[in-house]
């Protein structure tokens, strides 16, 4: 029986080899897409679909993965952006290009910086970097995601698609975020004078953890926070 199985088997390979009909079963070509699809979730390039990106949007991607990870599980998190970049796509706009619009209405033009004058704590008010800029916003929609997860048990997928929608029509929580931020700058705005006071205490941070590794070769550890070292004081 199994002798005859086989020549049967045989058979029917050699009239397949010899009919022009192509040979390529469903099976496999179900399993090289599998495979694909596989790459593109594990492999460092899961975006190679989008060539035609600038540079600038390529680092918006990546900024969106590393913000994302913990404990190194960056398969997962690009798993999770790439469902996100594809239920965005259903929308029929580019997903990549609505990204950056929701994360240009979440942008803060301003923030406020606690600074100590005489004793007494102002909320003074000064002008965000454009790096940091981004940073924040990312951070919030972020943010916003998680909560909404934990709010109406959903999956983080759904939860970042809609605060991305959300914040491309200028809603949602990391919009409103941004919206109090600007409120309590222009609350405090008449202490702007007082930025002076913020801008030397951030070059000496700056200068002491330039000079940290010499620190710690030398001394030990040093304490960032501790600004008196270069007679600076808050």
């Amino acid at each position: 029986m199994i002798r005859l199985a086989a020549r049967q088997l045989n058979a029917t390979v050699r009239e397949l080899q010899g009919s022009c009909l192509p040979i390529t079963p469903l099976m496999l070509q179900h399993y090289s897409t599998r495979s694909q699809s596989k790459t593109a979730y594990t492999g460092s390039e899961i975006l190679n679909y989008m060539g035609g990106l600038d540079n600038d949007k390529k680092q918006l991607i990546h900024k969106l993965v590393n913000f994302r990870m913990k404990q190194g599980k960056k398969t997962r998190v690009r798993a999770i952006f790439h469902e996100t970049l594809h239920r965005l796509a259903r929308t029929d706009r580019d997903g990549v290009q609505l990204i950056s619009d929701a994360l240009e209405n979440v942008k803060p033009i301003c923030e406020v910086a606690k600074v100590r004058i005489a004793g007494n704590i102002y909320d003074v008010p000064g002008v965000v970097a454009r790096d940091r800029q981004q940073t924040l916003a990312v951070r919030w929609i972020l943010d916003a995601a998680f909560k909404r997860r934990t709010n109406h048990s959903s999956r983080l997928e759904e939860c970042l698609f809609a605060e991305i929608m959300d914040a491309y029509r200028k809603r949602g929580t990391a919009r409103k975020k941004r919206e109090s931020l600007h409120g309590v700058a222009s609350i405090n705005r008449s202490y702007a004078h007082f930025r002076w006071a913020y801008t030397r205490k951030q070059q000496a941070r700056d200068a002491l953890y330039k000079l940290d590794p010499f620190f710690r070769i030398v001394d030990g550890p040093v304490k960032i926070d501790d600004v008196g070292l270069l007679g600076i004081h808050s």
